[in-house]
C-alpha cells in the first residue's frame, strides 16, 4: 500500500495537464500519481498516455463532476492498486511547489484525529494574495454560508505569512484536499447529489460528526487558477453554489430545533443577493438561484435520510461560527478573518 496517492481528476483539461503535470511529477517527492479521467471528449486519454508513462491512468466511463468522479476513482485505487493510507486531490489547474507534501504528511501522522487537511492555496495570476477556494482554510456560520481564512466574500488578503501556522478549521478546500483514505471510505466519500462544489464542506462535516478534525497547513503553499478561467457570469456555478450550500445545511444542521427558522431565513437572504445579481443585469444568475431552491425542495426526502441516518451515526457536535457572516460583512464592515477572530 502507498502512503500518499495523488489523484488529479480531470474533465477536457488537456491544457491545463500540460501546464501543471510536469510540476506535479516533478514534486511528487517518490508518491504516485494518477489521472482519473471522466470521459474526456478533447484527447486528454491520448496526450497523458503519449506525453506522461509514468502517471497511472484510470478512465472513467462517464462524468460524475467532483463527487461522482472522486468517488469512482478512490474506489478503484483501493480495489486495483492496493489502496493509500492518505488521497491528495489537487484540481488539474494548481500549481504545487517544491515540499508541498511533507509538511501536511508530517501533520496527518503527528495526530490521528485529523482526517482532511489543506496547504495555503494563493491565487496563480495574484500570487501574493490568497485565493477563493479555501484560502488558508475554511469555517461556516450559523446559517450556512462559508468563508476562510484569507478570504470573506470579496475580501482577498496579502499573504504576508498571518497564517503560515497549523490550524484547525472546519473544511478544507477541495482544490487540494488531503484526506486519510480509510476514513473517506468510512464516511462513504463525497454525496455524488452535490455533483460539482461544497461537496468537500459537506464531507469535512461528516468527518468531525464522526469526531475527527480538519486542519490547515501553513507551511505547505500550492497556487490556483480556479476562477481566473470562469466568466464573470457562470449561472450553472451560481446554482450549484446555492443548492448545495442548501443541501448541506439541512443534511447536516444540529438537532436544535432551528432548523426550519433558519432555512426560512436562507431564503430571503439568498432573495436579496438576488437583487445584487438583479443591478448588474446577470439575469440568467437570478433565474439559478431560483431553481436552486426549487431543487432543494425536489430532493427534501432524500436530504432527510441522510440526515436521519447521520444523527445516527454521530459521536460529537461541531462547532460552527456563531454569527452571521452577511452580518458581520455587509452590515459591520468586519472585512477579514482577523476582524471576525476577535469577536
Amino acid at each position: 500500500m502507498d502512503t500518499l496517492a495523488i489523484v488529479i481528476l480531470n474533465y477536457n483539461g488537456q491544457s491545463f495537464l500540460a501546464k501543471f503535470l510536469p510540476t506535479v511529477l516533478a514534486y511528487a517527492e517518490g508518491h504516485p500519481v494518477y489521472v482519473a479521467d471522466s470521459a474526456s471528449t478533447d484527447g486528454s486519454v491520448a496526450f497523458v498516455q503519449d506525453n506522461f508513462p509514468a502517471v497511472r491512468l484510470i478512465e472513467l466511463a462517464h462524468n460524475g463532476g467532483y463527487a461522482g468522479g472522486y468517488n469512482m476513482a478512490l474506489e478503484y485505487i483501493r480495489t486495483h492498486h492496493g489502496g493509500a493510507h492518505y488521497y491528495v486531490l489537487p484540481n488539474s489547474d494548481i500549481e504545487v511547489t517544491p515540499g508541498w507534501i511533507a509538511p501536511v504528511l508530517s501533520l496527518l501522522e503527528s495526530n490521528p484525529k485529523i482526517a482532511a487537511c489543506q496547504p495555503k492555496i494563493l491565487s496563480y495570476s495574484q500570487r501574493d494574495t490568497f485565493e477563493h477556494a479555501g484560502a488558508a482554510g475554511g469555517f461556516v456560520d450559523k446559517l450556512g454560508y462559508v468563508f476562510c481564512r484569507g478570504r470573506v466574500f470579496a475580501t482577498f488578503e496579502t499573504d504576508q505569512g498571518q497564517y503560515n501556522d497549523n490550524q484547525q478549521v472546519f473544511w478544507a478546500t477541495g482544490a487540494c484536499l488531503f484526506v486519510r483514505a480509510d476514513l473517506f471510505h468510512q464516511a462513504g466519500g463525497f454525496d455524488t447529489t452535490f455533483f460539482a462544489h461544497m461537496e468537500e464542506i459537506d464531507l469535512c462535516w461528516r468527518l468531525q460528526r464522526l469526531g475527527y478534525e480538519v486542519w490547515a497547513c501553513g507551511q505547505s503553499t500550492v497556487y490556483h487558477v480556479g476562477g481566473g478561467t470562469l466568466p464573470k457570469s457562470n449561472p450553472h456555478k451560481t446554482y450549484l453554489n446555492y443548492r448545495n450550500s442548501l443541501f448541506m445545511l439541512y443534511k447536516n444542521w444540529p438537532a436544535d430545533g432551528w432548523l426550519w427558522g433558519k432555512i426560512l431565513l436562507r431564503l430571503v437572504l439568498d432573495g436579496v443577493s438576488s437583487l445584487l445579481f438583479l443591478k448588474v443585469g446577470q439575469w440568467r444568475d437570478v433565474q439559478a438561484i431560483i431553481r436552486a431552491h426549487f431543487a432543494f425542495y425536489g430532493h427534501l426526502p432524500y436530504l432527510r435520510r441522510q440526515r436521519k441516518a447521520l444523527r445516527q451515526q454521530q459521536k460529537q457536535a461541531v462547532a460552527l461560527y456563531p454569527y452571521s457572516i452577511v452580518w458581520q460583512y455587509f452590515v459591520k464592515g468586519k472585512k477579514t478573518f482577523r476582524e471576525l477572530r476577535d469577536l
